[in-house]
């Protein structure tokens, strides 16, 4: 055996995305220990560019040391007791893992169903809250990673406040591409996802929970049921003046990483970061559609870091993709759940929205499909 160098690839999949050189040397910077008190004062700085870019002043804005996935998880362990219902709005594979962590909660899920490819109905959340206006919270996907669609998140929050309940968002593919106001839009517990937009690591969670969903925690009448998962716990070691509890050994140098990756988000600035994504996306479109490739999300709900498309009939879809990366050392991701085997998703994510990887992509696709 020896040491493992991986070749240098364009990642335009669902993620992860690809990395800039200054985060990947922060990668590299020396280790210290998670309670120094350097690396405390690192972490109130991360605290405060999280807030930024998640547009709150939530107190309770930190980096779960664990992926998206584990975001998601934490945000249901800890703000769902058995028996309590949630409606949980599914429009694609993240939703559907939405209404299985109620469910392992010991919850009930009210599912509301809408095509994949769709944004979550408006009019169907509203007829949802109105029928089960005892549910104690809605939960939906921002920005659903599997067909690329964009779902109004300032229209459902205001449905579920509309009848006091808390609002649950994942926002892994939304965090640093599309607007995102979670205090404007009053948004309760948002999670989301380092290796998406924000160009960092994988492996980390931004996570902000709002002072209702910290009462809510603070009110529970049985323990979460995951200790790592515990908000409360965690909370003694990503606030407080001077020392901090220990509860486990952060990923350091990961951490430095995130650091980085939001200055860069934070001298950029979100709303040139927002338009940045917007501008590729377009590039993207019209070479897609010149190849006569067609979106399986219409324009209007489609995200411009996520672009799924449909695979052109009668093409091995799965050996395009292995030609790409073979040949161009370009990724592209696959389709999932229903659309397995039908749609290539494209990602422009973070720094990986450039010019010059819209360039690569469709010159590599037209080659290939040629």
């Amino acid at each position: 055996m020896r040491s493992f160098i991986p070749p240098h690839r364009t990642l335009m999949g669902p993620g992860p995305s690809d990395i800039s050189p200054q985060v990947l040397q922060a990668l590299s910077r020396p280790t210290i220990g998670h309670l120094d008190p350097l690396f405390i004062q690192m972490m109130d700085e991360l605290k405060s560019l999280l807030k930024y870019a998640f547009q709150t002043e939530n107190e309770f804005t930190i980096a779960l040391s664990a992926p998206g996935s584990a975001g998601m998880e934490a945000c249901f362990v800890n703000l769902i007791e058995p028996g309590e219902k949630v409606i949980v709005c599914r429009n694609g594979v993240f939703g559907e893992r939405m209404r299985q962590n109620v469910e392992r909660c010991g919850g009930v899920a009210i599912v509301v169903d809408d095509e994949w490819g769709s944004p979550v109905s408006a009019q169907k959340l509203q007829s949802a809250v109105e029928e089960h206006s005892d549910a104690i919270a809605v939960a939906f996907v921002h920005a659903e990673t599997s067909t690329g669609a964009l779902s109004d998140a300032e229209a459902l929050s205001t449905i579920a406040r509309s009848k006091d309940m808390l609002v649950i968002v994942d926002a892994v593919t939304s965090l640093g591409g599309v607007p995102l106001m979670v205090d404007e839009w009053q948004l309760d517990a948002v999670y989301s996802g380092s290796q998406k937009c924000l160009s960092c690591t994988p492996g980390l969670s931004p996570l902000t929970f709002s002072s209702r969903a910290i009462a809510k925690i603070e009110a529970r009448q049985h323990p979460v049921q995951s200790w790592f998962l515990d908000q409360s716990l965690v909370l003694g070691y990503w606030s407080g003046e001077g020392k901090r509890a220990y509860h486990h050994t952060a990923p350091v140098n990961s951490l430095y990483a995130l650091h980085e990756s939001l200055l860069i988000l934070k001298e950029e600035g979100l709303k040139q970061a927002w338009k940045r994504h917007a501008d590729t996306h377009q590039r993207l479109k019209e070479g897609l559609t010149d190849l006569g490739m067609s979106f399986v999300v219409d324009e209007e709900y489609r995200l411009p870091q996520l672009n799924a498309v449909y695979v052109p009939t009668g093409i091995d879809e799965a050996l395009v993709r292995q030609r790409l990366l073979n040949e161009y050392n370009l990724e592209i991701g696959a389709g999932l759940g229903d659309l397995a085997g039908k749609a290539w998703r494209i990602g422009l994510m973070g720094y990986g929205a450039r010019k010059e990887n819209v360039a690569l992509c469709l010159q590599a696709l037209k080659e290939v499909l040629a």
